[in-house]
């Protein structure tokens, strides 16, 4: 029955393994979206729902961050999309009866896919000072304990206020606003643990620490090269654009350690063709690169260029660049046999690689974290950057560089300021628009704030969204840190495992979803989010809300400023609750590129923002040009009898939430705690396919961190790798293994060595056997 939770899946002994697939969607895919769908919302609320997704005048897809054209199908979403709608408009409920039959210490003892399969939370809970079970609170008393444990810090710096991409331009600006207003910079976020290298990266190369393309142009593209992405599985709707890419003449090349089903062949369940033909197949070049290769590999492209006559466009570098001769002089001594060492590549095929290069006039480069989660990521970026450079590939229509980025909004909320390290000039706009002295000092981002936690130097941790102990790294030693803190506080729409490890006391406030209705004083409100490629929309819920309990995340904000800031705010909160639109204005006094933002967002499809080097090829660079750089190659080295491991999502799993227990396209059904290695590897370390092992993560500190009970997969991923999936592995990536510069935690590239598992009898992550919990019931209207 619909809005009823699962009542029993098995233990997990021994996932089912099949060969991988070799294509993405089809028919398939519609019948999985649609069963997972109805088993949430039942069939009448998912075609309400579901015909909203990504449309004009709908709302903005939880999913991912990918962008929509000016034309939009019906079905403007895609399998995972669907799940995490699914997700968050479900009919389950977990009502404070929920929390009376299951004290904190049974629930700790739940794995993180069964706490979310519960369903929405519908009232603010406390945990007090002690005890054991989380009881209702009142929205007043619960910003009266925020305020209390504020106001009894010796220094706003103790305080900690973590965001996650999902929150909206409007409550991320006003949350920004109310901490440095409170008085500190400590405002780490999501993009900390994902694309903090990418912006690092270009920012010191560009200017601009965002993307340079727009959607139109990848279908211009000449070649599209996708390096450490798996949009398949991470952002489905990215095929559709590779799709019309390619039949407009593109070449993809591929650069990836796992051979992923959708940039083999996709079946775009949109189409005749892709229903009930063969669908298209994408890649014209695979290069199953060496865990952290892409250094190596695209320095060789750049000698490679650099020796070819006429290969490099002169013009543009002399014009726009700067640094272009300590770069080539460096990039001339790439050497061969350290660059196959490095990549795990043959040299036919870079020589390959660099023949479609060169055959094309308008190159993109796509990433995501399998570049931007290494120690030498950073170097590994902007060796990405001196490529498109050399080819005067940036401010050219389909040409440019294309990190593409998760949650929907996690770009807007470092637009709107969602950073702990601002610049100057933000600052002073805030303070001329607000009359207030924000601090100036740099603040904590998440490795720094969970040592902070952890040595005492932060007492309270404020989340709005996200699941904080579930996506960060090092997992006992994080746990360990934030129950350190005198209070944590959650902003969710559903529990997640962050909720059962927790500060000395604790509170859980729940929030409206996108997918709901946010009437206010001022009337019925919608939001903004700003996609991966700088294009900024409105998102309007129609549903009910799963609670008259419920409050928005701008809402949240506003009470707890006035009642922590009293009067001695004059920021008008309570009028920016009342009325999104007034947030708006105010952003568009502060923010370059958002002025008249009323006015622009009103517009279907929104606006794009500006983008310096896109839009005019100039450069807000320290140099006021492009910057080449030079950097030696790096890559990380693989110890005797080790191997290298990446972490990394299912396919039924969207960040930290996980949607089921199967990853469709590896073949993997049923199991989570999977060990993918090469044959061959796998046999020489004597290691049976379905054999179970601990996985041990070697480190300098000399901290044994052990990941318990996986099961050897035999899989084709590059020699000497191995993959794993998160957040179960988090706790082998140590928690001072990160990128130079962005501080990024490294989780792409982890030394581990494979024990013989001391059981393989239970997966402490499987879905628990008993029937579904009490308190957890089906409610809600369409």
């Amino acid at each position: 029955m619909a809005g009823k939770p699962p009542t029993g899946d098995p233990v997990q002994d021994a996932p089912d393994v099949t060969a991988p697939k070799h294509s993405a969607a089809g028919v398939p895919a519609v019948a999985h979206t649609l069963r997972m769908a109805q088993q949430q919302m039942g069939v009448r609320r998912t075609a309400l729902t579901l015909l909203r997704v990504n449309q004009k005048d709908g709302f903005d897809c939880p999913g991912c961050a990918w962008p929509e054209g000016d034309k939009r199908h019906a079905a403007e979403f895609c399998e995972n999309g669907a799940k995490a709608v699914a997700e968050e408009a479900t009919l389950r409920r977990v009502t404070p009866g929920f929390f009376a039959a299951h004290p904190v210490s049974d629930l700790f003892g739940r794995s993180g896919y069964w706490l979310g399969q519960q369903g929405r939370l519908t009232h603010p809970m406390y945990l007090p000072e002690g005890a054991d079970h989380y009881e209702p609170v009142s929205w007043e008393r619960a910003f009266d304990i925020i305020a209390e444990e504020l106001h009894g810090l010796e220094s706003p710096d103790e305080a900690v206020f973590y965001t996650s991409g999902r929150t909206s331009n409007e409550a991320a600006f006003l949350y920004q606003l109310f901490a440095r207003e409170f008085g500190t910079n400590n405002l780490p976020d999501c993009s900390n643990m994902c694309h903090e290298s990418s912006g690092s990266a270009l920012t010191d190369t560009l200017g601009v620490g965002k993307g340079s393309v727009l959607l139109e142009d990848l279908h211009k593209a000449d070649l599209i090269i996708v390096a450490g992405q798996n949009p398949g599985t991470n952002h489905p709707r990215m095929l559709n654009a590779l799709e019309q890419a390619k039949r407009g003449g593109t070449k993809i090349i591929s650069v990836n350690p796992l051979p992923e089903a959708g940039l083999e062949r996709f079946k775009n369940p949109q189409t005749p063709r892709g229903v009930a033909g063969g669908g298209v197949a994408l890649t014209d070049l695979f290069l199953q690169i060496r865990l952290g290769g892409d250094h190596g590999l695209f320095r060789m492209l750049n000698k490679l260029i650099l020796e070819t006559e006429g290969a490099t466009d002169t013009a543009f570098i002399d014009e726009h660049t700067h640094g272009f001769e300590e770069f080539a002089a460096l990039a001339r001594t790439a050497d061969w046999d350290e660059t196959l060492r490095a990549t795990g590549l043959t040299r036919a095929e870079i020589e390959q690689a660099l023949e479609m290069v060169l055959a094309s006039r308008r190159t993109v480069v796509c990433w995501a974290m399998g570049l931007t989660q290494h120690k030498h990521a950073v170097v590994t970026i902007k060796e990405v950057v001196n490529f498109l450079l050399l080819r005067g590939d940036i401010g050219r229509p389909g040409a440019g560089v294309c990190p593409v980025r998760g949650h929907s909004n996690v770009q807007g909320d470092r637009t709107m300021g969602i950073f702990e390290r601002p610049a100057p000039a933000f600052l002073d706009a805030l303070e001329k628009e607000f009359g207030f002295a924000p601090p100036r000092h740099h603040g904590l981002d998440v490795v720094r704030a969970i040592r902070a936690l952890r040595d005492g130097g932060a007492k309270v941790f404020f989340a709005m969204g996200g699941n904080f102990v579930s996506a960060t790294p090092d997992t006992d030693v994080t746990e360990a840190a934030v129950r350190r803190a005198r209070l944590t506080v959650h902003v969710s729409t559903k529990l997640n495992r962050s909720h059962v490890i927790t500060g000395a006391r604790a509170l859980i406030l729940p929030t409206l979803g996108r997918t709901e209705r946010d009437r206010q004083r001022g009337g019925d409100q919608f939001v903004t989010v700003e996609d991966s490629m700088g294009m900024v929309h409105a998102s309007r819920g129609r549903l009910a809300p799963a609670s008259e309990h419920l409050l928005s995340e701008p809402a949240i904000v506003c009470r707890m400023a006035r009642r922590v800031l009293g009067d001695g705010s004059s920021t008008p909160w309570e009028e920016f609750e009342a009325d999104y639109a007034t947030v708006r204005d105010r952003i568009a006094n502060v923010i370059p590129g958002f002025e008249d933002f009323n006015a622009r967002v009103a517009k279907p499809g929104g606006f794009t923002l500006p983008h310096a080097p896109r839009d005019s090829r100039s450069f807000p660079t320290a140099t006021g040009k492009a910057n080449f750089t030079a950097s030696p190659v790096e890559f990380p080295e693989i110890p005797a009898g080790r191997l290298l491991l990446q972490t990394l999502r299912s396919h039924d799993q969207y960040n930290t939430t996980i949607y089921g227990l199967d990853d469709r396209y590896r073949g993997i059904k049923n199991g989570r705690r999977v060990v993918m290695i090469h044959p061959d590897d796998a046999r020489e370390l004597r290691l049976a396919d379905g054999a179970y092992a601990d996985l041990v993560s070697e480190w300098t500190d000399g901290t044994e961190r052990r990941a318990p009970g996986f099961r050897v997969v035999h899989y084709p991923t590059a020699r000497g790798c191995a993959a794993a999936y998160y957040p179960e592995t988090n706790v082998l990536i140590p928690l001072d293994h990160t990128a130079d510069a962005s501080n990024t935690p490294a989780s792409k590239s982890v030394v581990v060595r494979l024990e013989a598992a001391t059981s393989n009898a239970t997966d402490p992550d499987a879905p628990d056997p008993d029937p579904a919990a009490p308190g957890a019931t089906p409610g809600g209207a369409a």
